[in-house]
């Protein structure tokens, strides 16, 4: 009996001996991104600061690789197959295209997905309670409703909305369809210019000039890496811009009514850890962002022929001061 209860305490000890050799082993996260501006940047901060902050840190016991397809769709499923091959902990594939490919290339491998609009339209989940599979995320669908009444409240006598948008993004698709739903409801008409890459922005804010009486962009990555094109439009033609991220508030649009990136980015980072510790993305539901901050441009406002209300600015978050 004391043989067997030996044998016992010095297995017990040896398993947790392993256990603890296991949780000091380093841990590798493998981060994709479709492109970068400043919403995406902030949410791969926020990913790598709330992972120091829950004791993973970089250098230490994890090691981060990070990539960026600037753009460009084919690069992105380069580097989804690449990041498979070299099978890290976790994938985190930052907005829907690179969260697609990786998806279509990583089988086994768990994937946590961030700004991804409509994981279900995407194609990434069948369920967002219950994945399923390998693969969770946090979604940044937007409150169109409460963007509208924003923008409605600042131009009350707008008609016809512009936006512009890259029609071979599934993620910007989704969105301009509920955009032009949700218009229609309000007797409102959108009107659409295409963008299949960034270079081609200004021509479709061009073109939405003397068609447009406002000017609403969502959060379209192809847009959004060249939304300083659109401003720039809408300062010439007296188009008021409005932004669906606050970031495009401090590159010149009039204002936004929506979350930071950056705790968009820490919640994602929440979910990685989560995954990093022995979770399955497929057991944990797809979650979104709640709080909602407005961010305002007077200055910005004043360029595009109108004025903000001392009310609207003081119920802003943040006021933006770019005078030029």
């Amino acid at each position: 009996m004391a043989k067997r209860t030996l044998r016992t305490l010095l297995g017990a000890t040896l398993l947790a001996m392993a256990t603890l050799v296991q949780a000091d082993e380093p841990r590798t996260v493998a981060i994709t991104q479709i492109v970068e501006h400043p919403a995406l940047d902030a949410v791969y901060q926020g990913i790598k600061d709330e992972l120091a902050e829950r004791g993973f840190k970089e250098g230490e016991n994890l090691q981060v690789m990070h990539e960026s397809a600037q753009g460009n769709s084919a690069i992105a499923a380069q580097i989804a197959r690449k990041f498979v091959g070299e099978n890290p902990d976790v994938i985190v594939a930052i907005a829907t295209p690179s969260a697609q490919t990786v998806a279509a290339a990583a089988r086994n491998t768990p994937v946590i997905f961030s700004a991804v609009t409509d994981p279900l339209g995407a194609k990434l989940v069948t369920n967002l309670e219950a994945p399923g599979a390998n693969i969770s995320g946090v979604s940044d669908m937007l409150p169109l409703d409460k963007h509208l009444d924003m923008l409605l409240r600042i131009v009350p006598d707008a008609k016809r909305i512009g936006t512009v948008y890259n029609p071979g993004e599934a993620n910007a698709v989704s969105l301009v369809n509920l955009l032009e739903e949700r218009l229609a409801a309000r007797g409102l008409e959108l009107v659409k210019g295409a963008a299949t890459k960034t270079s081609e922005v200004l021509g479709a804010a061009r073109s939405l000039v003397g068609k447009a009486d406002a000017i609403y962009l969502t959060t379209d990555n192809t847009v959004i890496s060249a939304a300083e094109a659109v401003i720039s439009v809408g300062e010439r033609a007296g188009i008021p811009v409005f932004a669906a991220d606050t970031a495009t508030v401090e590159r010149g649009a009039v204002a936004a009514l929506g979350f930071d990136y950056y705790d968009h980015g820490r919640q994602t980072g929440v979910m990685v850890a989560r995954v990093l510790n022995g979770e399955k993305p497929g057991d944990m539901a797809v979650e979104t962002m709640e709080k909602l901050d407005l961010f305002v441009n007077p200055a910005a406002a004043e360029r595009m022929g109108i004025t903000l209300s001392d009310e609207l600015i003081a119920e802003a978050e943040k006021v933006i001061d770019s005078a030029q």
